[in-house]
């Protein structure tokens, strides 16, 4: 989705913007972490996988940090976003880990301690105003040692029409981050989808329960690790099972 901006300007897109010269040299692509491969299509081995998709071999990688000009309205973003935090004594480099630019999207890696305050500034200040948080995702990288599980936020300013995603990693063993409730009441629903799917706790939220799946439920079905589960089948007790347990005929 696009809007029609007064300057004609599509602040929505990306870094590359009608006023660029078009002889203007292209960013380079980001470089890549590589934190792990999936073989499979399941990622399981060993055992009769029937999809057709057994030999697959990729790697799986995340787009590493982008360092500047990030060009476009980006580089402007983040200096005056450098500048209100300092304001808020709130040290820049403490509070954003790196800055990624991937396909004309701008990324913040935040380190969770600072995730309110950086969110209640961009929200507050005059110069960013990015007034409404569409959603929270979660993300599991089991191979991603030390923060494996990924929450990431989607903040849209209404006021000058440009997006940014907040992206915060936390480790399996200690899946906690603050919650935005205080600052974006929008993701009350979201994070408590996130918490049922991925099982992040977000402290301070009013009432983190389960919103998809039943109270009683073992485990968070969005995971990776987690089970593929099988069918079952009103016939005689049988029962189709997952693809990582189906068997060859080869």
């Amino acid at each position: 989705m696009t809007f029609d901006s007064p300057d004609n300007t599509d602040h929505t897109t990306g870094p590359h913007t009608p006023e660029e010269s078009p002889s203007q040299p292209a960013l380079p692509p980001p470089a890549e972490e590589v934190i792990g491969t999936r073989r499979g299509m399941f990622g399981v081995s060993g055992t009769g996988d029937t999809s057709g998709y057994g030999g697959l071999v990729t790697p799986v990688a995340l787009p590493a940090g982008t360092p500047p000009p990030y060009g476009g309205w980006f580089d402007g973003f983040v200096g005056t976003l450098r500048a209100a935090l300092v304001h808020r004594v709130i040290p820049f480099d403490a509070a954003i880990e790196r800055i990624v630019v991937f396909r004309d999207e701008l990324t913040l890696h935040v380190d969770r301690d600072h995730l309110l305050a950086v969110a209640a500034t961009l929200r507050d200040d005059t110069s960013l105003r990015f007034e409404l948080c569409l959603g929270v995702n979660g993300v599991h990288y089991p191979d991603d040692a030390g923060r494996e599980l990924h929450a990431a936020y989607h903040l849209l300013s209404i006021t000058h029409r440009r997006r940014v995603r907040l992206e915060v990693s936390v480790p399996d063993a200690d899946p906690r981050i603050p919650s935005l409730f205080s600052v974006y009441p929008t993701t009350d629903w979201h994070e408590r989808e996130t918490y049922d799917f991925f099982g992040i706790l977000f402290d301070g939220h009013p009432s983190l329960t389960r919103i998809m799946m039943p109270d009683d439920w073992r485990g968070h079905p969005q995971r990776k690790d987690y089970p593929l589960g099988g069918i079952p089948v009103e016939y005689k007790g049988a029962r189709i099972p997952p693809p990582d347990e189906r068997r060859t005929y080869s």
